[in-house]
């Protein structure tokens, strides 16, 4: 017995070697972990229990035969992370380069089905030369498979990616398949096509980190969520998101103590400029009404005049989405309002309610916007709130003007609450070009036109841009103090606890992509 157990050590010892001690080294001098050691990192300390460590290849071409890949190149399991059961992979770059072939997609597949079955979330751990070229088709149908479980898990589990290595070719669908896209800065390249045969197909120039590097996906094609300078940073960041998220579309997020109450915030009163054209800063904002001032932002570098972030007000997880004016004036624009669907979709999926924060002149004019689809765009943020049933709230601070006002969420859309501060400005247009339009002839024909102008200005003012008339015919539920937002956004999100609502049945919508 005691011989059998020794191999059964040895072999283990052998597995959990990698690619061996110089694979490992060059791993580190790169400034990467191993796989194992970004296990160690996600999950609470003692929690990982491995699945499939034996797992071999079954590949005879090439030579293949001869290869010893240990664990098959992926380290697959599940543990605890803050108490709460979560599925991983960890493609190990030390192991013929991280490729996936046939046996290394099945642990991957083993892992979401597994993870579907106890509704738990997924986090993949990508670090990977692409598919093993030896394994030709084998490898793409072990791709196919795992697209297949991202897409039928989708809405039901969290799922979570880290690019960690490289990602490209086929294997960057899995990715764009899921929730969360995490990107270590300098290590990380994720795109279908590399530099070389871009250089080679349409003769551009381009290193592998312009093209496809964390600063690139997060700020400029938006298909990461978020970015970390180390793997460390990234794997702490993922803890932390978890603690925002519920473990399936089923339950709701985890309470955390909200801290303290903050019945009066002074600083709100003010916050807003006397000049309807002078910027200020929505984090502030953000920062005041939320539990510690405490957030988690959600493509921070990215469509920068949208705001989307995780936080908790009254100790329960929220998404918030909100304008923000020192960037185009607040102004939603294509990438704005994909930014924001998306968030609003994410959040309706997992059960958690939302805030909407508006400060919005209107959609961005001009061609480039038109020639690149703003209706298109745009009417994915009306689609996104209309078929939202998780409790909403909306508060007005100052400008909601024309349809831009009904896509931040407007009560028709289904908003349950919505607040306004005395500020807010809800009207069809601004004061200026309304007066321009409706009274364009008193003004024309007056002794000095301009003088008529900003009296046209000011009695339009008086009259529309205020959030009065929207409150006398119940579109604004009610008009606050804004010192007094917090504490009328904790009773307003628990009093919309027990929300239910149901929608037609369907087999589903058909979202404007």
């Amino acid at each position: 017995m005691s011989n059998k157990i020794q191999d059964l050590q040895d072999r283990r010892q052998k597995i959990e070697a990698g690619g061996g001690p110089e694979r490992m080294e060059r791993q580190h001098q790169s400034g990467k972990l191993t796989a194992r050691e970004r296990i160690n990192l996600l999950f609470d300390a003692d929690t990982f229990v491995e699945l499939d460590a034996f797992v071999k290849h079954r590949s005879t071409n090439f030579g293949m035969e001869k290869v010893h890949a240990a664990a098959e190149g992926v380290v697959t399991g599940y543990g605890y992370v803050d108490g709460r059961v979560v599925y991983a992979y960890a493609q190990d770059f030390t192991v013929i380069g991280g490729s996936l072939g046939e046996m290394h997609a099945a642990k991957i597949v083993k892992v979401q089905e597994y993870a579907m079955k106890v509704g738990a979330p997924v986090v993949g751990l990508n670090d990977s030369g692409g598919a093993r070229i030896q394994e030709g088709v084998d490898a793409l149908s072990g791709y196919a498979k795992i697209f297949y479980n991202n897409t039928i898990s989708s809405g039901v589990i969290p799922q979570i990616t880290a690019i960690m290595g490289p990602c490209a070719g086929g294997a960057v669908y899995s990715p764009a398949l899921t929730d969360f896209i995490f990107m270590v800065e300098d290590s990380a390249k994720m795109f279908i096509t590399g530099p070389e045969v871009i250089k080679a197909v349409t003769g551009e120039d381009v290193t592998a980190e312009k093209l496809g590097g964390a600063k690139t996906h997060n700020s400029v094609s938006g298909v990461a969520h978020f970015r970390g300078s180390t793997d460390e940073e990234v794997i702490s960041e993922i803890r932390r998101l978890l603690g925002f998220l519920p473990s399936n579309n089923l339950e709701i997020a985890p309470g955390r103590d909200m801290g303290e109450i903050r019945e009066h915030i002074a600083s709100l009163d003010t916050i807003i400029p006397e000049s309807p054209n002078r910027a200020y800063d929505m984090y502030a904002i953000i920062e005041a009404l939320v539990d510690n001032g405490d957030y988690m932002e959600y493509q921070k570098y990215y469509a920068t005049n949208m705001i989307t972030c995780f936080a908790r007000i009254g100790g329960q997880s929220v998404g918030i989405i909100a304008n923000q004016p020192r960037v185009m004036a607040g102004c939603l624009d294509v990438n704005a309002s994909d930014k924001a669907a998306r968030f609003v979709r994410t959040c309706d999926a997992f059960n958690i309610p939302m805030l909407t924060l508006v400060d919005v002149p209107g959609f961005l004019p001009g061609t480039d916007q038109e020639f690149n689809g703003i209706i298109r765009h745009g009417a994915k943020l009306l689609y996104a709130y209309s078929e939202a049933t998780v409790p909403m709230v909306t508060m007005i601070v100052r400008k909601a003007y024309g349809g831009a006002y009904i896509a931040m969420c407007c009560k028709e859309l289904g908003s349950d609450m919505v607040l306004a501060w005395p500020t807010a400005e809800i009207a069809v247009m601004g004061a200026s070009g309304a007066a321009n339009i409706i009274f364009r002839k008193d003004i024309k024909e007056s002794a000095d036109p301009e003088a008529t102008r900003q009296d046209k200005i000011a009695e339009y003012e008086a009259g529309f841009a205020n959030p009065y008339k929207a409150a006398e015919r119940g579109y604004v539920d009610d008009v606050i103090v804004p010192s007094e937002s917090r504490l009328r956004l904790i009773d307003a999100f628990r009093m919309l606890a027990s929300k239910q609502a149901e929608k037609p049945r369907k087999k589903h919508g058909n979202i404007p992509v």
